[in-house]
């Protein structure tokens, strides 16, 4: 059984063509950006089986003929890793395209069996870095980043192909020394296909509000058009 919180049928900006979004329930991060803070606690969320997942999936089956597929969010989909494992065994035999949109916070470098396992069941990762300065990175999300660069170096060592995506939150990940270190530690890497620049949005805060929660960032603007760019030039590799 597997914790969901909710399923996106026409998805067109989690991984290649139109993808059914499955987003899983818990996260262990607390990002101050977090635009679906609903799907943060364990022990909630509804309980689904792997076959009745995949049995809703398979309804959108030809929406998937241009590329497309079922990407696993969350939440922090990897806090299931076993769930994951049963669903895509099921989805792979149907031929469909499977990809994870993670954080790699429940990555374990020192036990990676469970990872080693669902490895070969996933075609594309969705690996989102909030922030290369670890202490930039404890301040936005509660959390060391060191895991998750180490799900990082372990996807490039198995040559998954790789996405990075990367909020740019002014005054928190807007630094151009962090992301030249960051663009420097991706060059180390060999499986990463695209990085994406995403501009920080206040769609969330509604969210918050409907939870009677304080909206973290109230006083934060999305960045500017110029900064957006700024970030690309020093983020993403211009093809040859």
């Amino acid at each position: 059984m597997g914790a969901v919180h909710s399923f996106e049928s026409f998805g067109t900006v989690d991984g290649p063509g139109i993808r059914f979004v499955v987003f899983m329930q818990g996260c262990p991060m607390r990002c101050l950006y977090c635009h679906n803070p609903d799907t943060q606690p364990f022990g909630k969320g509804k309980e689904y089986t792997p076959q009745e997942v995949a049995k809703n999936v398979l309804r959108y089956r030809n929406y998937f003929s241009n590329g497309g597929g079922v990407t696993v969010s969350g939440g922090e989909p990897l806090a299931q890793v076993g769930f994951l494992k049963e669903l895509f065994t099921i989805l792979k035999r149907e031929g469909i395209h499977t990809c994870v949109d993670t954080s790699g916070a429940t990555f374990r470098p020192n036990d990676t069996s469970a990872f080693d396992e669902l490895l070969p069941l996933v075609d594309l990762f969705l690996l989102d870095i909030k922030e290369y300065n670890d202490e930039t990175h404890k301040r936005l999300t509660g959390r060391s980043n060191e895991t998750i660069l180490a799900f990082a170096r372990y996807l490039s060592e198995r040559k998954k192909p790789m996405w990075v995506r990367y909020v740019l939150v002014p005054g928190l990940t807007d630094n151009e020394d962090d992301m030249r270190s960051l663009r420097a530690f991706l060059d180390t890497l060999t499986n990463v296909e695209k990085v994406e620049v995403l501009p920080y949005h206040t769609m969330g805060k509604v969210k918050y509000e409907k939870l009677g929660l304080d909206y973290p960032l109230k006083d934060t603007l999305p960045p500017t058009k110029e900064s957006v760019e700024r970030a690309k030039e020093l983020l993403v590799r211009r093809k040859a």
